[in-house]
């Protein structure tokens, strides 16, 4: 089959709303599985129960998700929207910038699907293709490296020269022969911003995350309780974390891309009321993120981190509505979290209250953490 002008396919790609591409094919990636087996291994993904070794090895070859794939073109938006300041006093979270707007799974397969589009009728044939966005069982980080789309940061995110690590990927699986690209040399040298500024020491040395403490981890995929020990290390956030992306001298010197898909609809989609948070309806949780990627985090979970967030940033004056959410919160996960934040702002203001509650509160969960913060038997 004819092949396409790689001039021609940035081209395409740029109508699309693609502004950076890489090509590499689609040969298995050495070393890949036995790699993320180490690591499953070693506990540094433990939590995301949905990565298994079998699953780390299946992703280490493309042919087992397109068995007639020959090239691969990773994709690349960037999301770095303009900074939108906080107009008032009122307590709020904050979300990562990647999920201010659209949920980018849909947004970048419906440009790639475009491309794609545009490749048949450019080429005058029918391409086979896969459109793979995070959620396929492909590393799409070490396609973006292998293609040269960027190179890994000693964040574990790819670096893409002109955008830094606010970028979001993509992979579109042809068969098809497209000339590769090189891959590109890594530029982070002697830094270790991004390893320093990591609120909970997720970040190590060797391009490793260990993923339990890792605050996008805690706030997105655990479903759970959040150990006590990261709490206060997690400032405001309440879905996702930028920090290490934030200190980046690389992406700290990306071009503002200004891309209405990935606009904050609201404020409460940059930096949501964490006072509404404790309280909002399932109604209101799905009418507020309907769309956006805040949606995975299920209203429990953003409940729980808004109450960490509270008890890192709150006040004497939220300790009424703490005690409210302690009460009555239908979900036992969020109403342990409250009393954590009650202690966290104000332990000998709030104990009178929390013995009481221990002494009606029925689920063992809350009761445990009323205890533990408490320090004793309640």
């Amino acid at each position: 089959m004819t092949s396409i002008d790689r001039q021609r396919l940035n081209e395409l790609a740029h109508d699309c709303g693609i502004a950076s591409i890489g090509v590499t094919n689609a040969e298995p990636f050495d070393g890949l599985g036995d790699l993320l087996a180490a690591r499953i291994k070693a506990g540094q993904l433990r939590g995301l129960d949905w990565f298994t070794e079998e699953r780390a090895r299946f992703s280490a070859d493309p042919r087992n998700l397109h068995a007639t794939a020959r090239s691969i073109i990773s994709v690349g938006v960037p999301y770095r929207m303009a900074p939108v300041a906080c107009p008032d006093d009122e307590p709020r979270g904050t979300i990562s910038r990647y999920a201010w707007g659209d949920d980018y799974h849909r947004t970048l397969k419906q440009r790639m699907r475009e491309l794609h589009a545009c490749l048949e009728r450019e080429l005058g044939y029918v391409i086979e293709a896969r459109f793979l966005v995070d959620t396929a069982r492909i590393v799409d980080r070490a396609v973006a490296a292998r293609s040269g789309l960027g190179w890994y940061g000693k964040n574990t995110l790819i670096l893409v020269p002109g955008h830094g690590s606010w970028v979001l990927l993509g992979d579109l699986v042809v068969d098809i022969e497209i000339e590769p690209d090189e891959p590109l040399r890594p530029k982070c040298g002697r830094c270790t911003a991004c390893i320093d500024r990591c609120p909970t020491g997720a970040l190590q040395p060797g391009y490793i995350v260990e993923t339990p403490r890792c605050i996008s981890y805690l706030t997105i995929e655990c479903r759970g309780a959040i150990p006590h020990e990261l709490r206060p290390l997690m400032g405001r956030w309440v879905f996702g974390c930028d920090d290490c992306q934030e200190v980046c001298p690389y992406t700290g010197a990306a071009s503002t891309d200004e891309d209405a898909d990935f606009e904050g609809r609201a404020l409460d989609n940059i930096y949501p009321r964490l006072r509404w948070l404790l309280t909002m309806t399932e109604a209101e949780f799905r009418e507020t993120y309907r769309g956006t990627p805040v949606l995975r985090t299920k209203r429990a979970g953003l409940a729980r981190n808004a109450a960490i967030a509270l008890g890192n940033s709150g006040s004497d004056a939220d300790l009424a509505l703490l005690e409210q959410v302690v009460q009555t919160h239908d979900v036992a996960l969020v109403r342990g979290h409250a009393a954590w934040a009650m202690a966290r702002i104000d332990g000998a203001a709030a104990a009178p209250f929390l013995r009481n509650q221990f002494a009606q509160e029925l689920d063992e969960f809350v009761r445990g953490e009323i205890e533990q913060v408490l320090g004793c038997s309640a």
